[in-house]
């Protein structure tokens, strides 16, 4: 499986882009904190689509799109905190974001879980 033709893909990749770009504009006194936290959180999203189509079952692949999950959620934790730290101003559209990603990885998780009990 070529995980860079999945939408899911391809649409965290883009989160991380956002989250580079917003956590670019948080304190320096952050670099280390939130910062850090924020990137490495999104770039987990997708490391870990590519990671499980990269491995050679459906039991693995699961695995990776349910960390994918665990990640994601804590990029909008993160999100939650800069925007009450009011490192961000808003957050709507990233959080449309993020929806749209939780949404494909739930539905490629399940079309996995489909594919491998029939």
């Amino acid at each position: 499986m070529d995980y860079k033709e999945l939408d899911v893909w391809k649409k965290s990749i883009e989160l991380v882009e956002t989250m580079y770009k917003i956590s670019a504009k948080f304190p320096s006194s952050e670099v280390y904190g939130l910062t850090n936290q924020i990137r490495r959180a999104s770039a987990s999203v997708s490391s870990n689509i590519a990671e499980g189509a990269g491995r050679s079952g459906d039991k693995e692949l699961l695995y990776f799109l349910n960390v994918a999950l665990g990640s994601l959620a804590e990029v909008e934790t993160q999100v939650e905190i800069a925007l009450r730290l009011n490192f961000i101003s808003t957050a709507d559209s990233i959080f449309i974001q993020i929806t749209e990603v939780r949404k494909l990885l739930i539905g490629f998780r399940n079309y996995i879980n489909k594919k491998s009990n029939h």
